[in-house]
């Protein structure tokens, strides 16, 4: 099931994406919800992102292709950072440039979204506390990132998180194909069988340090392949079984 979230004249709701239509449903997809009759056109809404989060745990170096373009030894346990509920950003929506960076990347990443309350999970359970996966933009001021020698302004930016444009809950994570496309040329392409730390592993690895409410979301990594991008760019996401995500940058 594809969950979308949108908004129809002034209304924010939860839908079933079936081709280019949604069914709309009553509730709340992290709770309890209905899947009701009323249909509506794909063309007729504005999608948004398809959770609300109230923070982003994101894994760096997690491809083995990527650490192998760092040239960076494989890392013995996940490492993490966050993005801020305020980078959020939507299908569609503008990645702005932020003035004081003259180098920002895109990074394609695999979304895990956090079903209900998580705290201590172990790995073998971590999948009864996901809700779906979705594709994510790990947008990056590069020279940032290299300057301050940690990631949080680099990362952090207003737009730097583009999330949707679904949640896919019925797909097997361990092995979908995920690529970038930078005007419609092909920048990144990998597998998540490339993954070093998998879904489960990082699922308890991140709740063993912190608790993850309902629409949280855990960025995965990102392949080989990360460069920059330009204002007039459209960078788009593309993972097997969930569909694209574009955004233009600004």
């Amino acid at each position: 099931m594809k969950i979308v979230r949108y908004e129809h004249e002034g209304n924010i709701k939860f839908g079933v994406l079936q081709g280019k239509h949604i069914n709309v449903l009553n509730g709340d997809v992290f709770s309890e919800y209905q899947i009701t009759k009323e249909i509506l056109s794909l063309a007729n809404v504005k999608l948004l992102s398809p959770c609300v989060i109230s923070k982003a745990v994101c894994v760096g170096l997690n491809y083995h292709g990527h650490a192998k373009e760092m040239n960076l030894e494989l890392p013995a346990q996940p490492l993490f950072f966050l993005k801020p509920s305020s980078a959020l950003n939507h299908p569609g929506g503008n990645i702005e440039y932020p003035s004081i960076s003259q180098d920002v990347h895109y990074e394609a990443e695999l979304a895990i979204v956090i079903k209900k309350l998580a705290k201590k999970v172990k790995a073998e359970e971590a999948e009864k506390y996901i809700l779906g996966y979705t594709c994510a933009n790990d947008v990056t001021a590069r020279d940032i990132q290299k300057m301050d020698g940690q990631w949080t302004r680099a990362k952090s930016f207003d737009t730097f998180l583009p999330l949707g444009p679904c949640i896919e809950t019925e797909i097997d994570a361990s092995n979908i194909n995920i690529k970038l496309y930078l005007n419609d040329q092909l920048k990144q392409s990998s597998n998540t069988s490339d993954l070093i730390f998998k879904v489960p592993e990082i699922v308890a690895r991140v709740s063993e340090v912190m608790t993850l409410y309902p629409g949280d979301v855990i960025l995965t990594g990102t392949p080989s392949g990360v460069g920059p991008m330009q204002a007039g760019d459209t960078v788009t996401v593309e993972i097997e079984g969930i569909g694209r995500l574009s955004n233009v940058v600004v």
